[in-house]
């Protein structure tokens, strides 16, 4: 606690939240090993939110109690969570089969684009966590999920 503290002074005391990126690396091998969602912690220092820091830092500090925490989302936004998913990742693959430097006269032949994504910041995390319980979905690590074969 008293390390990332320190970050989080060092990264206060900069003029762009940005430019620590030292800084930053170490605020996120600290955060990696502690019980915090890993999708939380990779936004927070992907985006290098010096407020999301501040507050993962006292929520390490007070942690709530476990059974308040647990909430079940209901069948409907699950639903829609995959929808948003499944749209995010075709775009993703799309876009990575359209870049430069591919044959456009090439069969089409299927991707080999890891399928792979961050899923859409607009679900808290504990709707992806319950499309993993469900089976829909596979956590890799990272904050990274992909779709399981059904």
């Amino acid at each position: 606690m008293t390390k990332l503290d320190e970050l989080l002074t060092a990264i206060r005391g900069c003029d762009d939240s940005r430019r620590p990126a030292g800084e930053w690396k170490q605020v996120y091998r600290l955060l990696q090993k502690t019980e915090l969602p890993p999708g939380r912690v990779t936004g927070v220092v992907g985006m290098r939110d010096v407020d999301g820091l501040a507050a993962l830092i006292d929520q390490l500090r007070s942690p709530a109690p476990a059974a308040a925490t647990v909430v079940v989302p209901d069948a409907e936004i699950c639903k829609k969570a995959l929808q948003a998913f499944r749209k995010r990742l075709s775009l993703t693959v799309l876009d990575e089969e359209s870049k430069l430097g591919r044959s456009p006269l090439s069969k089409g032949a299927d991707s080999h684009v890891a399928a792979a994504i961050i899923p859409p910041s607009e679900w808290p995390e504990s709707v992806w966590e319950e499309l993993v319980r469900q089976g829909k979905l596979r956590y890799i690590g990272h904050g990274f999920y992909e779709r399981t074969k059904q």
